[in-house]
């Protein structure tokens, strides 16, 4: 797994050697800087100097000839001013290794658009035309260097955060406190965090209150309250006061290392971010030959052939689109999303089924109270203030569910005393002078109580529990597992926005509990007790008739993410999942996913502005080449304009606009 093997401060090192850079980018920079050179004398010594126009001419003569006759004799004169000395220069030094490296493209069967670059090269050397040669080659070269310029510009969110990694932990033990390094934080540690310092790692506040500043990490501009309870994520800047954490993470599973991984990840990627630019280019690249080659056919001057491929070569397509798409990973990264797969960004607005998983996604994955029934000598408010000031003392996972449907009502705490919890038992308390029990049907029918079972309500699906007072059958709670407020709006939101034609629920849990959800959120497909191979079956099956978004959380999904067109892991609860997941929503939020369908839409959108935009301004700049009206030069200068323009519309993928979401 490529993620596990980084810790934290690999990913410091990565983050702050990032202009550390291929030896083909180097070599690139390389020729960038000699082509300025070159040019720049160029012109010192033809305008400034007015000097060096006096012609030198080499001559070659050569002859093959046996005993007999006379086999080969051949002549070459090669006629050069001091002026154009050092363009010649540029274009041996700089101008044939670039054509070189196009040239075994070529061979290796990649007819990219910028073959375009390559022949301009070999037309201008082939007419003299050493100054829109030398153009050329500075275009070629220095796009790497721009487009590495803008590649920093758009993840300035990153390295802003590879910066303010926290580094330093204080550990408190007994009345001692040692400053330890982050990588040294054991989880269940004690640690202290000072007014306005930066929060290590993921945990728990044990004492204090304060607030933190979170925007860094979740785009969210407010303070954020904490107290004891609350839950402090790594990178979060606290406020005035001291807190008291306990450590839940290690320092390289904590929020801040996940999202500096973003980084690493998108490098591995970049051989795979120009296939759209690629698909442009299959079609521009031949157009644009055809139009040099019709304007030589039709005016007799060569130099018009050259003058169209000179401003015909394409940077919008090949810096643009990287720039876009890199700008987008950005995006995402501040709001919570990791784009482990760049390519997802491109087709995600082309899904047209999708996938959920039930627990965690379309739910929170805890259960909550969504009924009690009470008997004819009981009502509601009294069971309910009851059995919650007693489940407030048990650590039960149904307790919370109870405390929190009290709270809800405004239901005071009452006195609890004599609290046990055992096997076979349930709990019982003594709760403002009334003896108290919660149990299992099975348990309450075995105790051979009075009430027989026919007299409970009918069981439903979900989990419920038996509710005695004073050893009186009073109420029968029954739980499910809590749906997201969010979820109905998010699904019924999918055709409409986003152009879904399917959306299916698949999961591993039971009929009732799966066709429950479906009902309250909007789904027709319904697949229930799924095993994950069958889940992967399903997902494989969905995928050949059209392309498919999953959403997961847990590690039973692993495959089907991985078989699926786009595969999302909702949230960070396992690895496995993460690790088999094209994008990573690290705050388990459908707004999220609705925020990612947004941004590669947007990406998308921009990308082709970018390109096609500069392809239509290079079509209208060749039909003035064409035409006589602009020379090699000057149409070199006229791409440069355009591929600044192309750039600079691209860094705009980085910029959050209004909103990002449509539910």
């Amino acid at each position: 797994m490529l993620y596990t093997c980084f810790t934290v401060k690999k990913i410091i090192n990565m983050a702050k050697t990032k202009q550390v850079t291929t030896p083909a980018v180097k070599s690139e920079s390389i020729i960038a800087i000699l082509s300025l050179l070159g040019i720049a004398c160029y012109l010192i010594l033809r305008y400034a100097l007015d000097i060096g126009h006096d012609a030198y001419s080499l001559s070659l003569n050569a002859a093959l000839t046996s005993a007999a006759t006379s086999v080969y004799q051949g002549h070459c004169t090669l006629s050069i001013t001091l002026v154009q000395l050092p363009l010649i220069m540029l274009l041996i030094f700089g101008g044939i290794p670039l054509v070189y490296q196009l040239a075994t493209k070529l061979l290796q069967g990649d007819f990219g658009a910028d073959l375009l670059a390559g022949i301009s090269i070999v037309t201008a050397v082939a007419l003299d035309e050493y100054l829109a040669g030398s153009l050329v080659v500075l275009m070629l070269s220095g796009g790497a260097v721009l487009e590495s310029y803008a590649v920093r510009k758009a993840s300035s969110v990153l390295e802003a955060l590879a910066s303010r990694m926290p580094s330093i932990a204080h550990r408190t033990s007994a009345d001692t406190l040692i400053d330890i390094s982050t990588e040294q934080v054991v989880i269940g540690d004690t640690l202290l965090i000072m007014p306005h310092e930066l929060c290590p790692v993921d945990g728990t506040v044990l004492e204090g209150s304060s607030t933190m500043d979170e925007s860094y990490l979740t785009g969210e501009p407010y303070m954020m309250s904490k107290v004891s309870g609350s839950t402090v994520m790594s990178g979060a800047i606290n406020g005035d006061s001291a807190l008291t954490i306990r450590a839940d993470k290690l320092a390289v599973d904590s929020r801040y290392a996940k999202i500096m991984e973003v980084m690493h990840s998108s490098e591995q990627y970049r051989p795979n971010i120009r296939r759209l630019g690629d698909k442009l280019g299959a079609v521009y690249t031949p157009l644009a030959i055809i139009i040099a080659v019709i304007a030589w056919s039709v005016s007799g001057d060569v130099i018009r052939f050259l003058a169209v491929l000179v401003i015909a070569t394409p940077c919008p397509l090949l810096i643009g689109i990287p720039v876009t798409i890199i700008s987008s990973i950005s995006l995402a990264a501040r709001r919570e999303i990791i784009i482990k797969n760049p390519a997802i960004l491109e087709t995600i607005g082309t899904c047209r089924t999708a996938i959920f998983d039930k627990t965690g996604t379309l739910t929170y994955g805890r259960p909550s109270l969504t009924a009690l029934i009470p008997s004819k000598d009981h009502n509601k408010q009294e069971v309910l203030g009851l059995i919650a000031s007693l489940e407030s003392y048990s650590k039960h996972p149904l307790s919370s569910a109870i405390v929190k449907a009290a709270e809800k009502a405004s239901l005071a705490p009452l006195s609890v005393n004599n609290i046990t919890e055992l096997p076979g038992e349930g709990l019982k308390g003594n709760v403002a002078g009334k003896q108290v029990q919660i149990t299992s049907r099975k348990q309450f029918v075995d105790q051979s109580h009075p009430m027989t079972e026919e007299a409970l309500p009918p069981v439903t699906g979900g989990l419920e529990c038996i509710v005695l007072i004073d050893n009186a059958y009073a109420a029968t709670l029954q739980f499910r597992d809590e749906v997201r407020t969010d979820s109905s709006s998010f699904i019924n939101h999918l055709q409409p926005n986003h152009l879904f034609d399917r959306v299916l629920l698949v999961s591993g849990d039971r009929e009732s509990e799966v066709r429950y959800l479906a009902e309250q959120v909007g789904i027709e497909h319904v697949f229930f007790s799924q095993s994950p191979e069958q889940k992967l079956e399903i997902v494989r099956h969905e995928t050949k008739t059209a392309k498919t978004v999953f959403l997961g959380d847990g590690i039973n999904d692993a495959p089907a993410l991985t078989a699926a067109t786009i595969g999302i892991a909702f949230g960070q609860n396992s690895d496995i999942t993460g690790e088999s997941a094209d994008a990573v929503i690290m705050n388990s939020s459908l707004l999220k996913v609705d925020e990612l369908f947004h941004i590669g839409a947007r990406m998308r959108k921009i990308a082709l502005q970018s390109a096609i935009g500069g392809m239509a301004l290079s079509l209208i700049g060749m039909g003035f080449a064409g035409l006589g009206y602009l020379t090699p030069v000057a149409g070199a200068v006229t791409q440069e304009i355009i591929d600044v323009l192309a750039v600079l519309n691209a860094l705009r993928a980085a910029i959050p606009p209004k909103t990002l979401s449509d539910y």
